[in-house]
């Protein structure tokens, strides 16, 4: 059983703000982000933590005799006149992208907070959790109005860029379709670019509309990287109640459904479980970690509970 969130004020349940992201700072500690097992799988298999992790730039100083030739810095030696190397240290940080869906659907919910709240409240939780551990943190947030992608940081203001993207995104200001809005699919096409391999990636949504080539997508991510799909629902979207006409909105569009129709409800309990399916499919396949967040769902709970027994060792 899904622990279940506190009580909210309805505006809660619509919006998010940045104190509200800013408050789950203090879970960052609970959260267990530490990588797991990343297999290569070409060239034969091996274990790494630090899988696809290279050397990054770390200072420049005189050239002593020895010095690799090939790591000579031209800019100094130019600027001082006198040889200068590079020096190189292995990078051990691990960048942490949170690609979050804000399309129109996430706006949507029958109990608890919209899935779009819910889910930019598990980006929070990760983001912070990724601080607590010394990572980077970036993203790539999203929806038909507009996109943003955010250069992974290191601390604190790695987290507070991204809480900005995510509250300041117009998605929440009910607009529709702009000249820089992506769909699900064309966000995975931009993370795959962006993404350095060895990073962690959280990718929170309700994970509808995605073809074959956008599931294909994140099956080549987890060759590569550390993958943890937080997968955002409402009730309403995995049974109907019984009974009664339901008007529903997305905005823009209203839709009636009778409850009634047990073959309605029948289709509509059907379409869900394949969902979860691919979902779990995916992610059994493809060794991802996969949490299910409801509306109604506490993901400070459900987060700081379920991560840290998927953990690979």
């Amino acid at each position: 059983m899904h622990p279940k969130v506190v009580a909210q004020s309805p505006e809660a349940r619509v919006r998010i703000s940045s104190a509200d992201l800013v408050r789950l700072s203090r879970f960052g500690r609970a959260m267990q982000l530490r990588p797991g097992r990343v297999l290569a799988r070409h060239g034969g298999d091996y274990q790494s933590p630090f899988k696809g992790r290279g050397m990054e730039f770390d200072e420049s100083r005189l050239y002593q005799p020895g010095d690799d030739t090939r790591n000579i810095d031209w800019r100094v030696t130019a600027r001082t006149g006198k040889t200068h190397t590079k020096v190189f240290r292995e990078e051990r940080e691990r960048p942490i992208l949170v690609w979050l869906d804000l399309r129109r659907p996430m706006f949507f919910a029958t109990h608890g907070a919209y899935k779009a709240v819910v889910a930019a409240r598990c980006a929070g939780l990760v983001a912070w959790g990724g601080v607590q551990h010394g990572d980077r943190i970036g993203g790539l947030v999203f929806s038909e109005t507009a996109h943003h992608e955010i250069k992974p940081r290191r601390g604190k203001s790695g987290v507070l860029r991204l809480i900005e993207k995510i509250v300041g995104h117009p998605a929440w200001q009910g607009r529709g379709a702009g000249a820089d809005g992506i769909t699900g699919n064309a966000a995975l096409v931009r993370l795959e670019h962006v993404v350095r391999p060895g990073s962690l990636v959280c990718l929170i949504s309700d994970f509808r509309g995605l073809d074959d080539a956008a599931w294909s997508r994140i099956s080549r991510l987890s060759r590569h990287n550390e993958l943890l799909l937080a997968h955002i629902y409402d009730r309403f979207e995995a049974e109907l109640p019984t009974g009664g006409r339901y008007r529903i909105s997305n905005g823009a569009e209203e839709l009636v459904i009778d409850a009634g129709d047990r073959g309605l409800s029948e289709n509509h309990a059907r379409r869900f479980r394949q969902h979860l399916q691919k979902l779990q499919q995916t992610a059994s396949r493809d060794r991802i970690r996969l949490v299910h967040c409801s509306t109604e769902d506490d993901p400070v709970t459900l987060f700081t509970t379920a991560l840290p027994a998927m953990i690979r060792i």
